[in-house]
């Protein structure tokens, strides 16, 4: 039995090579929806496509650096070139770095937030037009408890994670 129907319905995963992105496609493949799984790491995409094969849906890599604007638009007409329309979209791409604040370059600090939460704000903004023209869609957010219980070694994860939460509340 499944929980929802999606058949017919495009998912874009954003980091969806593995972790929650890969669940998450898991998930939606299961119930039916065709994913594009977009990501850096060609060699770890083609891991998750072969992981998605048995529930015989549509599946493609889109190499995506999701960190820069454009890159992101690029992602969403790829997605519907491809697969002819898009009606849902993770923001999961993310990383962090462990160590305390005062160590943090300001390159490593860019990164994380650049990573986390400015991706999910161009890819949002670019899914936004092709969604509403199509009648609509979903965007889900990937948020984390450090969003609420920051931790002195991880502080741009808390920062990023917090404002996906602020961002999607908007």
């Amino acid at each position: 039995m499944k929980l929802f129907d999606l058949t017919g319905k495009v998912a874009v995963v954003t980091g969806g090579n593995g972790g929650i992105g890969l669940g998450m496609a898991h998930g939606m493949a299961s119930c039916g929806a065709a994913i594009a799984i977009a990501g850096r790491n060609a060699d770890k995409a083609q891991s998750a496509l072969e992981s998605l094969k048995p529930f015989g849906v549509k599946a493609a890599f889109i190499a995506a650096d999701v960190t820069h604007k454009a890159a992101c638009e690029k992602l969403i007409s790829d997605t519907i070139a491809q697969f002819g329309r898009l009606d849902i979209l993770v923001n999961n791409a993310g990383t962090s770095i462990r160590k305390m604040p005062q160590e943090f370059t300001e390159d490593e600090w860019r990164h994380v937030l650049d990573t986390n939460l400015t991706s999910a704000f161009f890819c949002s903004q670019a899914a936004y037009h092709p969604m509403k023209q199509a009648g609509g869609g979903k965007m889900i957010n990937i948020g984390s408890m450090m969003s609420l219980f920051g931790a002195p070694y991880a502080t741009p994860y808390a920062a990023s994670k917090g404002g996906i939460v602020q961002m999607t509340r908007a």
